[in-house]
């Protein structure tokens, strides 16, 4: 897949409204950037880090020439100030409600303690806003099978109740990568 990195922006020096974005969000750690690299087929497009928070503006990438992937900062805990934490809030709100070209929305959670409390609020708050989105639950491949078996009724019951679109994913073997991609292309169509 052809890539170009656009640049970190803040809300406050968003580059304008081109081609229609796709923006991924999650916590912090829930995989972001894994997430990005595999889904784009390019290690190292957008920086990976085992510490929280890591990512604090607003990436774009220009994926073939069509639309933008963005990659938003993560919310819930990062070892930041309190005031830098509220800045990321306030842009991650302002991106999602107000960038016009903003077609879809995909929401990262950690497949190994979906849902938490932040979770379930975001998929709150992106339901108010009748933008469409996808719950793509991340690192599945340190699931065990057990564990996931065990979980399934109550995962898919939340799913199904709350009426999401999800996949499982993983940034390692590739699960839920061409399956994601199907509703990322099937929603920038419609």
């Amino acid at each position: 897949m052809e890539v170009e990195f656009l640049g970190s922006f803040t809300r406050a020096n968003l580059p304008p409204e081109k081609y229609p974005e796709v923006c991924v969000i999650g916590r912090s750690n829930v995989g972001k950037s894994s997430f990005i690299n595999k889904m784009v087929g390019r290690r190292g497009i957008a920086k990976i880090s085992s510490t929280p928070g890591k990512t604090r503006t607003i990436n774009m990438f220009l994926c073939e020439d069509k639309f933008v992937l963005v990659d938003l900062p993560g919310f819930g805990y990062a070892s930041v100030a309190r005031a830098e934490r509220k800045r990321w809030t306030a842009d991650i709100e302002r991106y999602i409600e107000t960038r016009k070209t903003l077609e879809a929305v995909v929401l990262l959670v950690d497949l190994r303690h979906f849902p938490l409390k932040i979770d379930a609020e975001a998929v709150e708050w992106l339901q108010s806003l009748e933008k469409p989105f996808m719950v793509v639950m991340t690192k599945a491949d340190k699931v065990k099978m057990g564990d996931l078996a065990r979980r399934k009724a109550d995962i898919n019951g939340l799913i199904r109740e709350k009426k999401l679109d999800s996949i499982r994913f993983s940034a390692k073997t590739g699960l839920g990568r061409k399956e994601v991609w199907h509703w990322i292309t099937r929603t920038l169509k419609a």
